[in-house]
């Protein structure tokens, strides 16, 4: 780190979220009141030009430099936020300016490591930053950026992700997740707990608690794919293999695959895991059950099920997840 400290550059353009902008460096600069100058971070906006900003709140936030003159200096954290717009369909749509994701691919080149910020993970992908990694989003552009990049693994569950020196992050507060785990990467666990003291949150969540109840969520789709989702979500307490859900629908399990990418974005298997995870997550949270009966009436037959099930989708154990989340 050089006497200028960490250089986090986060970038902005119109109609950009403005939480996403806002608050890292409410994280960032707690760390120096913790820690003090040796460990400080240097936050700068970058923008096409120095010209104000209007985020999609309306507020309007000046650039500390150009994208261009970002370019020449040592950027340690490159910061990604993003932008939506209303769409009648699917309420919400990712929006990708060409000119800002070439920014972004020659920012990144120079950068230690780059992150998402919400549904700024869509300009990482479109970058080609995104390319055979695993990434997060908000989940209600989760299926978008899974059907506009195939080759990006999407796991619209956790809080955030990290794969090698890319980090994608969920929506809107989990901005600040994503923060503090960029914190305790540099400074370790420690700072970032007293950095999430002075911000008043109640703990630090690992990446992998769930961001919201996506497999409950409505989604758009056809009545077949709501009716089969319904059929998952009344019988995944039950042994449900895939070959039950294809029966029920009267197709093939390589046609209910296809179904259900096209229309889900993921696997049947991995619909009927990921609800049952989200079972259990509910039952975790808010029960004394043992883990054994927690398994039986989740769909999971075996505590060893459930715990792979729990590492694969949420980075966890059970046991972990019960400590940190028991209401």
């Amino acid at each position: 780190m050089s006497a200028l400290g960490r250089l986090v550059v986060i970038v902005v353009f119109e109609g950009v979220d403005l939480l996403d902008i806002t608050g890292p460096p409410e994280v960032f600069s707690l760390v120096r009141r913790e820690v003090g100058e040796a460990a400080d971070y240097r936050v700068v906006l970058a923008a096409a030009t120095m010209d104000p900003v209007t985020t999609a709140a309306g507020v309007r936030v000046l650039p500390d430099t150009t994208f261009e003159e970002a370019v020449a200096g040592r950027i340690d954290t490159l910061l990604v936020p993003g932008a939506v717009e209303a769409d009648r369909e699917r309420g919400v749509r990712a929006v990708t300016d060409p000119s800002v994701v070439s920014w972004v691919r020659t920012l990144a080149g120079g950068a230690r490591r780059v992150a998402s910020v919400c549904v700024g993970a869509h300009l990482l992908a479109a970058a080609g930053l995104l390319d055979g990694r695993r990434a997060t989003t908000h989940w209600s552009t989760a299926r978008q950026l899974a059907a506009e990049h195939p080759e990006v693994e999407v796991d619209a569950d956790p809080i955030f992700v990290r794969d090698g020196a890319v980090w994608t992050g969920a929506g809107i507060s989990a901005c600040l997740d994503l923060s503090l785990a960029l914190v305790a990467d540099d400074l370790g666990e420690a700072v970032a707990l007293r950095v999430a003291r002075q911000l008043v949150m109640y703990l630090k969540r690992p990446g992998g608690q769930s961001q919201f109840s996506v497999p409950l969520e409505p989604v758009s789709g056809s009545r077949r794919v709501e009716d089969l989702r319904h059929h998952v979500l009344r019988c995944a307490g039950e042994p449900l293999t895939v070959a039950d859900v294809a029966a029920h629908a009267h197709v093939s399990e390589r046609q209910l695959t296809r179904i259900f990418k096209a229309e889900l974005g993921m696997t049947p298997g991995a619909y009927i895991e990921s609800v049952r995870v989200e079972r259990a997550r509910q039952r975790l949270e808010t029960t004394d059950d043992t883990l054994e009966h927690i398994a039986g009436t989740c769909g999971f037959g075996t505590v060893d099920t459930l715990v792979r099930a729990f590492r694969r989708r949420l980075g966890t154990t059970p046991t972990e997840y019960r400590r940190r989340f028991r209401t």
